[in-house]
C-alpha cells in the first residue's frame, strides 16, 4: 500500500474515534441534566407542603405577615373606671406615663368643686389630692371663694383621649381661674360652664374687668408649695406678678415655677414633683435659674401677640396614630391588667 492510502485510512480512524468521543460527551451531558431536573422537581415537592405544585416558586420574602393590631393605650386607660388597687405609685415622666394606687378627690370639699364629672379624671397621685386640699384652704383664706378643679387624671393616669399631653402621672391638675360660686353647681353646670379668660380680646393682655388681686393671690399661694415643679399660665399673669416682685429676690423661687406658655388664659395648670422615694418616678429638668422675668417672659409676651386672636393654641395637638402601650414604662401593662 501506498503512503498516500495509509495517510487517508489514518484521518478517517482519527475522525472516526473523535465522532465517538463527542458522542460520549453528549450522553453524559443528557443524563446528567435529566437526573438534575429530577432532582429539583422531586426536591420542590416535599420543600411544598402548603400545596404548591412542583416548580411553582414563590418569592417567600415579599409574602408579607399580618401585623398585630397596635394597643391603643388611650382607650385601654380611658376604659378603666376605677384605679389600680396596688401601693400608690407615679411610673414614667408627664406625658409618658401611669399612676397605681390613686385617689379620688372628692367632687365637693368645704373649699372646691370639681367640674366636668363625666370625664372620670378627679383622680391622682395622694400628693396632688393633699396638694388641693391645702391649695383651696390657703386660697379661701386669701380671698379665693372656692376652686372650681378642671382635670386631673384618669383612674390610673395614662395617655387621655383627647386633650392634654400630660396628666398621666396623677401629678398635674387645672384650676380654672373663676372663683367658685356661693353654692354647689349641679351636674349640667358642671358640664356647661365655661373659666373665664382673664385676658382682653385683641391682646394678651390682662383684661383689669375680670382680673383682680384674688386672682393674684391665687396664683402666689399655688406657686408658693415647696412640692410645685411648674405652674404653666398665660404670659400676661406672669408680667403681672413680676412687675411687683421683691426687688431684693425674695420672689425668685416661686415666680420660676411660673412657665408662660399657650393657653393658659382661663386656668392655670399645676404640676407637682415626683414624690419623694418614688423611684419609678421621673422629673422635668427645672426651670432655668432665676425668677424668668426678662428676656424669656418678653419673647413669649411677643410671640403671644403676634399670634392673636388664637391665643389658646392647645399645648399639643392629639396624635392621630395611636399612642401603643409598648411605648410606655413597663409596668403601666402591670397598672392597667391589675384587679380595681
Amino acid at each position: 500500500m501506498n503512503k498516500a492510502g495509509e495517510f487517508r485510512r489514518a484521518r478517517l480512524a482519527k475522525q472516526e474515534r473523535t465522532m465517538r468521543e463527542n458522542a460520549k460527551k453528549l450522553c453524559l451531558v443528557a443524563a446528567c441534566t435529566f437526573l438534575l431536573s429530577t432532582m429539583y422537581a422531586s426536591n420542590s415537592a416535599f420543600a411544598k407542603p402548603d400545596g404548591e405544585k412542583p416548580g411553582q416558586t414563590v418569592e417567600r420574602s415579599r409574602v408579607k405577615k399580618a401585623r398585630r393590631p397596635v394597643e391603643d393605650a388611650r382607650q385601654l386607660f380611658a376604659a378603666k373606671k376605677l384605679p389600680a388597687n396596688l401601693p400608690a405609685s407615679a411610673i414614667g415622666s408627664y406625658a409618658n406615663g401611669c399612676i397605681a394606687g390613686a385617689n379620688q378627690l372628692p367632687v365637693d370639699g368645704p373649699h372646691w368643686q370639681v367640674m366636668r364629672l363625666s370625664r372620670n379624671r378627679n383622680w391622682g397621685h395622694p400628693s396632688l389630692v393633699d396638694y388641693i386640699e391645702k391649695l383651696s384652704d390657703r386660697a379661701y383664706k386669701d380671698g379665693w371663694n372656692g376652686l372650681l378643679v378642671g382635670d386631673m387624671g384618669m383612674p390610673r393616669g395614662g395617655p387621655m383621649p383627647g386633650g392634654h399631653a400630660s396628666h398621666q402621672l396623677g401629678l398635674d391638675v387645672d384650676i380654672w381661674l373663676t372663683p367658685s360660686p356661693d353654692r354647689n353647681l349641679t351636674s349640667e353646670e358642671r358640664e356647661t360652664t365655661s373659666a373665664r379668660s382673664v385676658i382682653k380680646v385683641d391682646s394678651a393682655q390682662l383684661d383689669e374687668t375680670v382680673w383682680t388681686q384674688n386672682h393674684a393671690a391665687l396664683v402666689r399661694d399655688a406657686a408658693q408649695d415647696p412640692n410645685v415643679a411648674r405652674i404653666f399660665v398665660t404670659p400676661a399673669i406672669k408680667q403681672y406678678l413680676c412687675k411687683g416682685k421683691d426687688r431684693h429676690g425674695a420672689d425668685s423661687k416661686w415666680l420660676r415655677r411660673l412657665r408662660p406658655y399657650w393657653g393658659h388664659y382661663n386656668h392655670i395648670h399645676v404640676r407637682l414633683l415626683c414624690p419623694k422615694g418614688d423611684r419609678a418616678c421621673h422629673n422635668q429638668a427645672p426651670p432655668d435659674p432665676g425668677d424668668g422675668c426678662g428676656k424669656e417672659l418678653s419673647d413669649w409676651l411677643r410671640l403671644i401677640n403676634r399670634e392673636l386672636p388664637n391665643e389658646s393654641n392647645p399645648d399639643t395637638p392629639e396624635p392621630k396614630k395611636p399612642v401603643a402601650l409598648s411605648s410606655m414604662p413597663k409596668p403601666c401593662r402591670k397598672v392597667l391588667e391589675a384587679a380595681p
